[in-house]
């Protein structure tokens, strides 16, 4: 590989970490998988992921509210309903997804050697 001057790498390095700022962590991922599998509820998304704490749930949901990958529903009722659903703009992070899925699963492979 050719090596690059700052310019070549900062045109790389710049989207990427905008990229790993929105999906870092090890909560965002699961968080939107959950709620694309149907839960809704805090207390639901909470239960679906094991080991998350509720004040990091909290702020987990407003991080990705912030970045457009989820959208907060308030009803009207008593008790307040709140629920959360992926926007479509978390659609695209499909793909991203999937080739990390299966990056985990080689990955484990080579680590493991399962």
């Amino acid at each position: 590989m050719e090596k690059r001057n700052y310019v070549e790498c900062t045109k790389v390095l710049l989207p990427l970490r905008d990229a790993l700022d929105v999906i870092s962590g090890k909560w965002k991922l699961p968080i939107l998988i959950a709620i694309n599998h149907g839960n809704k509820r805090f207390r639901e998304i909470e239960r679906s992921i094991p080991k998350i704490t509720t004040k990091v749930l909290a702020k987990e949901l407003k991080d990705l509210e912030e970045h457009k990958l989820i959208k907060r529903t308030v009803y009207d009722s008593s008790p307040v309903l709140i629920e959360y659903s992926t926007l479509p703009y978390a659609g695209t992070l499909d793909k991203v997804v999937e080739e990390l899925v299966d990056w985990g699963i080689n990955h484990r492979k080579q680590v493991l050697g399962k």
